[in-house]
């Protein structure tokens, strides 16, 4: 059963992973948010959205420039607690 719990985590870490970054690579193409790839990018921005928010008020207290590194601050959150509760389950 623990094992199972486990895959499971490792799974839904990866996909939360996978949204990110096709987040990240969509946010170059998807401005016109009435074409397919728009309304893509709209869906994976409400979908992890919630995740990246708080990522994005810990950046703000540094002066990261134009740069907006909080996408890639949350995917380093995601894969470190995914490994934590892995390798407590396992």
């Amino acid at each position: 059963m623990r094992m199972m719990l486990a895959y499971t985590i490792q799974r839904f870490g990866n996909l939360l992973e996978l949204l990110l970054c096709a987040r990240a690579i969509l946010s170059w193409f998807g401005q016109d948010p009435y074409s397919t790839v728009g309304r893509i990018y709209q869906f994976l921005v409400r979908f992890t959205e919630p995740l990246v928010a708080p990522c994005r008020k810990l950046l703000s207290r540094f002066n990261t420039g134009p740069v907006d590194f909080s996408v890639l601050l949350c995917l380093i959150f995601i894969e470190i607690i995914t490994g934590v509760l892995v390798r407590i389950l396992v």
